[in-house]
């Protein structure tokens, strides 16, 4: 009797010593197989990573999205509407402009691009398949801007070569290239200094030997070699004339330049940006310390600068400061998009796009200092208004600067510094667009990416090859036409398609846990900002813009020239063939849906996100203990 407990006892204890064995063994075989499925998972994902590349340092991003947004308009196009629209007044609107449109696009595309790792050709396909043509459109205008983005580079190139002839090419007027309006002041002087008369770039001992004698308007002799010599240029867009050999040599240097860089895709183009974003700061200080030390520099900086209150009333100026805010940091080009999509998952894109944002905004006012010291001193050699000086665009990088070089002491020197630094601005903006055509490419065809250094050689040769058009005698019509209408309407389109996708149709809420699970938990105060900021606000911005580009439209011009009708029709074909690809592609959407469902329902379908729909890094597996089971 006594050893029946005992043998009772000892067979319940062996019973729990197996139970937990075998609880443990279960406990394990499923940890290890939770283990074998995660490593797996991210075997997988580091696989797709490693095919299709990711920054390698920590700043590269950063300082490929900062060369990306800060670019040629920030030297050439911003301090000429500051001066146009109240000097110090416009940065009131430009930094509201900036708040309310430019940075919630920018945050809200970096976000989207870094959360799913995909350039926008794939994106919007498993974001939104109705609207699967959004990217396809970005990519498209991201081809069509590459194309003639180059041939500035090309222009530059071929300065900065000019640049080290002594004396400079385009100084004075005794050339063949010169026509008979233009008008060297240093030609005038020693003219009047032999009691001559100096008249259709000629010294004339006799003025009763000059008939006819009318005033002519004057033309510095940089805007003849600009137009004559280098350009060449036409009549007009339908005569096209010939390819200029010394443009389509400065043409290939420049694709050449951006192959090179591109060949390795982010791994190598990450690291010339560590020189491209940067060098352009050194060389602007550089022109400003010469350029306040130059004979008229403060009036040209007090004419800059002199704020306009009135102005702020006008609509003139709120419109200008949104259109300038929004192509000086490039949302929906497709460019944000490529450059977030090769993040780590855990970047700080949030902090990287408001010191983007910033440095775009102080870089534009610094540049104004830099400029419109060296007008003012151009003004105070040329005896004139500093408002006479004044230009813009292609007019002031190559007419106006290269004329104020040949005024300056040891002039090769500047001249050379002031266009690498216009190669180099201008690099860093073409190197995304190219990337977002050549990430279109490869996302959409994976299989190429073992082969991704021909896709980027390929892509070059047809950018080559397209951009030819614009070296003809022609070409800068052509220039102007597509410069006009390529990122236009459509680009905000499919600004405002975005903003509804992804704060209404997907939700801001679902859209913000997305950014909290990359950059961890924020403030209500962040989430009601963002989230009142891309329902309302940033659309609302975008339908202005939109409306006052409408109201303000008028046909594209260059100078005195009017194109044809013809041309015109081109130019909204080429601006709106995005949006009809992105109709085309959602109709064809819709009518290939085979399941049994009304239209409406197969449209609420397609505006949902597709099961491939995920973030590019899953979470780590949690292994919790809780009695005798298993919490994952």
């Amino acid at each position: 009797m006594d050893r029946q407990p005992q043998t009772s006892s000892q067979l319940r204890r062996i019973s729990n010593t197996l139970t937990n064995s075998w609880l443990d063994s279960s406990m394990a075989m499923q940890q290890s197989r939770k283990m074998g499925t995660y490593e797996s998972e991210c075997d997988e994902q580091d696989e797709v990573l490693t095919k299709r590349g990711s920054w390698t340092g920590r700043f590269d991003f950063l300082l490929s999205l900062l060369g990306y947004s800060v670019g040629l308009g920030n030297v050439w196009r911003f301090p000429y509407l500051c001066y146009n629209n109240g000097g110090g007044a416009f940065l009131i609107p430009f930094t509201i402009m900036l708040v309310i449109a430019g940075l919630p696009l920018m945050f809200m595309e970096l976000s989207l691009a870094q959360y799913a790792g995909l350039g926008p050709a794939v994106l919007f396909r498993r974001f939104s398949p109705l609207f699967q043509g959004v990217g396809v459109g970005m990519v498209l205008i991201a081809g069509i801007v590459m194309l003639y983005y180059n041939v500035i580079l090309a222009w530059t190139l071929f300065y900065m070569v000019a640049s080290f002839e002594e004396p400079l090419p385009w100084k004075g007027c005794d050339h063949l290239w010169s026509s008979n309006n233009c008008y060297s002041y240093e030609e005038e002087s020693r003219c009047v200094g032999l009691n001559g008369t100096y008249y259709m770039k000629k010294c004339h001992m006799n003025v009763n030997s000059i008939m006819n004698f009318t005033k002519l308007p004057k033309k510095p002799p940089a805007e003849d070699f600009f137009k004559n010599y280098l350009l060449r240029l036409s009549s007009g867009i339908e005569t096209t004339g010939n390819i200029s050999v010394t443009l389509a040599l400065s043409l290939l240097g420049a694709w050449l330049i951006v192959f090179l860089c591109l060949c390795r895709g982010v791994k190598s183009s990450g690291k010339v940006v560590y020189f491209t974003a940067l060098f352009p700061y050194v060389v602007l200080l550089m022109l400003f310390v010469r350029g306040i030390t130059l004979p008229g520099s403060y009036n040209g900086i007090m004419f800059y600068l002199e704020p306009d209150w009135e102005k702020l009333k006008s609509a003139q100026i709120w419109g200008d400061a949104a259109v300038q805010i929004f192509f000086a940091l490039s949302p929906a080009w497709g460019g944000l998009l490529t450059l977030a999509s090769y993040n780590k998952f855990s970047n700080n894109c949030y902090r990287d796009a408001i010191i983007v944002a910033i440095s775009n905004i102080l870089t534009s006012f610094f540049a104004g200092f830099v400029i419109f010291s060296i007008l003012g001193f151009l003004a105070h050699e040329l005896d004139t208004e500093v408002g006479s000086v004044i230009d813009q665009g292609a007019g002031l990088a190559f007419v106006v600067f290269p004329e104020m070089v040949t005024k300056l002491q040891m002039p090769m020197f500047w001249s050379v510094l002031f266009f690498f630094m216009l190669l180099t601005l201008g690099l860093d903006s073409q190197f995304t667009l190219m990337e977002t055509v050549v990430t279109g490419i490869l996302d959409t065809f994976p299989k190429l990416r073992q082969w991704k250094m021909r896709v980027v050689f390929g892509v070059a040769v047809v950018g080559y090859i397209g951009g030819l058009v614009f070296i003809t005698n022609s070409g800068m019509y052509w220039f102007q036409l597509v410069d006009k209408y390529a990122a236009n309407w459509s680009v905000l389109l499919i600004a405002i398609i975005e903003c509804i996708l992804i704060a209404w149709i997907y939700g801001s809420a679902r859209f913000i846990s997305n950014i909290e699970e990359m950059i961890g938990k924020r403030s209500l105060f962040f989430k009601y900002f963002w989230t009142t900021a891309w329902k309302f606000v940033t659309p609302s911005t975008l339908l202005f813009i939109l409306s006052f580009n409408w109201i303000q439209y008028k046909p594209v011009s260059y100078g005195k020239y009017v194109y044809p009708n013809w041309a015109d029709l081109v130019g909204w074909f080429i601006g709106l063939l995005p949006m009809i690809i992105i109709l085309v592609t959602a109709l064809y959407k819709i009518v290939s849906d085979r399941s049994i469902q009304s239209p409406v329902q197969i449209i609420a379908k397609l505006l949902k996100p597709t099961a491939e729909w995920k973030p590019s890094k899953s979470p780590l597996y949690r292994f919790e203990y809780e009695g005798n089971g298993i919490e994952i």
